[in-house]
């Protein structure tokens, strides 16, 4: 008796079943797990195959190696995630601040970590509210930050049209429902507001030089893996108008160190600094080609 043959893959962003197997990718933070990444052909979004639900996916955060929720700062590559870290705060308070053209205003950031950056917004005259599912990334956030953040079910329980900026940094790859989650954020935005999704990029030079030891493939935690393509059909079918793509010019030496090390490499931090600088001189030509994007949107 033959057997059956599986059902096709659909994606999740354009609902198209036409995915085809792109590359296997293992879990190097937790489990040692190895996942299939499919791509869909009319939106280009990747897709990791078979990933835990989201009741069983807390077990696949739960290491200090998972540092936005540990914080821990052991090792090299960690003390460089902080460097990172601490140098874009400012960064990213100053995009949305010339973005909105307001110094001062609502912001809620969702996935906040260690509330790191809601501290910061709040130190600089914006009224910051964060939301972070772990409950050990919570207590870090007090402890680190003297920062109370929102467990996960409080984001469906936030008043409508209040928030001037909802960013969401490094998250939107890590949601199981795309478009409700899209359509919550659409509700709690002001007319005016606008939000700020940072995804990695696989199409970056950073990406297509490490293929399946890319660590911003970080799998099963990265359920989709976005295109600039696959994003603005996303965001556009979820109610959305794209007004700028900004390119994140530290994640391709942090991605790339990273990557090196899952490789295997002997001499990773020079030959991950070359990479992003390399991959950093192509995305000044084509900005869109950078190792992570941030998209500015607002309500369509």
């Amino acid at each position: 008796m033959s057997a059956v043959p599986e059902p096709p893959l659909i994606c999740p962003v354009c609902k198209s079943d036409h995915t085809y197997f792109a590359l296997k990718v293992k879990d190097h933070s937790v489990s040692g797990e190895i996942f299939d990444i499919f791509e869909c052909t009319q939106c280009s979004l990747r897709i990791t195959k078979n990933a835990p639900s989201e009741e069983y996916m807390s077990a696949y955060y739960q290491s200090e190696d998972y540092i936005s929720h540990s914080n821990t700062r052991k090792g090299l590559i960690n003390s460089l995630y902080h460097f990172v870290r601490n140098r874009t705060l400012s960064t990213k308070y100053h995009l949305i601040e010339r973005s909105t053209g307001i110094k001062s205003g609502n912001h809620l950031d969702i996935g906040a970590g260690t509330g790191a950056f809601v501290q910061y917004m709040n130190l600089h005259n914006w009224k910051s509210t964060g939301i972070e599912p772990d409950t050990k990334a919570r207590e870090k956030a007090q402890e680190f930050h003297e920062t109370n953040l929102l467990p996960a079910q409080e984001f469906e329980n936030l008043p409508h049209e209040s928030f001037d900026a909802i960013s969401l940094w490094h998250v939107l790859e890590h949601v199981h429902d795309l478009y409700p989650y899209l359509d919550q954020i659409r509700k709690l935005l002001k007319l005016s507001g606008l939000v700020f999704i940072a995804v990695p990029n696989y199409t970056s030079f950073d990406a297509v030089k490490y293929r399946a030891n890319w660590a911003a493939y970080d799998v099963p935690r990265h359920l989709y893996h976005f295109s600039p393509a696959s994003m603005r059909y996303l965001l556009k079918n979820a109610g959305f108008q794209l007004k700028r793509i900004v390119p994140m010019w530290w994640d391709s030496y942090y991605i790339s160190l990273l990557s090196e090390k899952y490789a295997g490499s002997h001499a990773a931090l020079l030959n991950g600094f070359l990479t992003g600088v390399v991959s950093n001189a192509k995305a000044i030509i084509n900005s869109e080609s950078c190792s992570s994007l941030i998209y500015i949107a607002k309500k369509g």
